[in-house]
């Protein structure tokens, strides 16, 4: 039995992302027309959600089509909801402003989410930092993130009523919180007899800019698992990883 999915919303929270966001649209719009071929009744719109940015992430945005909305809270869960309410898909596809994806990718959302068992999933990340010591560790933390059936927000889909049931990402946590709302997701599915997908035939690239600039120690305590579970509620802890960015 299939429910085929008639619409399709691209969700990219952004703060001060001009530099990478144009990228990101020129290959999501690429996946859209990908689509469009293979499915022409397919309803597809892209939300990108300003976060406060003090650059021109929204113009950049606009030049590329897509719906913008504001929002000012800094809380990466709050913002990814905030562009979730304003999204008409039946299907939410939460993007990174970073993070490049494959031509095939949407259709390949489509197909999956086309059986009505599946209620969301996530897509593998490819880390490509220039330093060995952290193709090392991110290689580990990729065959540690499938033991552990983890998945990270850069790239994660619902069906937007379970995700609205589940009352979306965690908006008391600063870090942690797709991961989190995955595992919660997965969880109910399974209780229903459904199940999440996680897709490994394609992957997106994530914008390896903490992992070449920050120095290894910053590396690898902002992404200790028990680090993340015994700060993740606080705002002040995490600064470094939102706002120390490099542009």
């Amino acid at each position: 039995m299939t429910r085929r999915v008639n619409s399709l919303s691209i969700v990219i929270p952004a703060l001060n992302e001009e530099r990478f966001l144009g990228g990101t649209l020129g290959r999501v719009g690429a996946a859209i027309e990908f689509a469009k071929e293979r499915e022409p009744a397919l309803g597809m719109e892209v939300i990108v959600v300003d976060n406060a940015s003090t650059d021109r992430t929204s113009a950049v945005a606009h030049e590329h089509g897509a719906q913008v909305i504001h929002e000012i809270k800094r809380n990466i869960g709050h913002v990814r909801n905030r562009g979730a309410h304003s999204a008409n898909g039946d299907i939410l596809l939460f993007l990174d402003a970073d993070t490049l994806i494959p031509e095939q990718l949407i259709h390949r959302v489509v197909e999956v989410m086309n059986d009505p068992d599946c209620w969301g999933g996530a897509v593998e990340l490819v880390h490509q930092p220039k330093r060995l010591l952290m193709k090392l560790y991110l290689l580990y933390w990729r065959v540690t993130g499938r033991l552990m059936g983890m998945a990270q927000g850069a790239a994660q889909f619902y069906r937007r009523e379970v995700f609205e049931e589940l009352g979306g990402y965690e908006v008391e946590f600063y870090m942690g919180e797709d991961v989190e709302f995955y595992w919660s997701v997965k969880r109910a599915a399974r209780k229903q007899g459904k199940y999440l997908r996680f897709l490994t035939d394609l992957g997106v690239v994530p914008s390896p800019r903490r992992f070449d600039n920050w120095p290894l120690w910053k590396t690898l305590l902002l992404t200790n698992p028990l680090v993340i579970l015994l700060f993740r509620r606080r705002p002040g802890f995490w600064r470094g990883w939102t706002h120390e960015v490099p542009r």
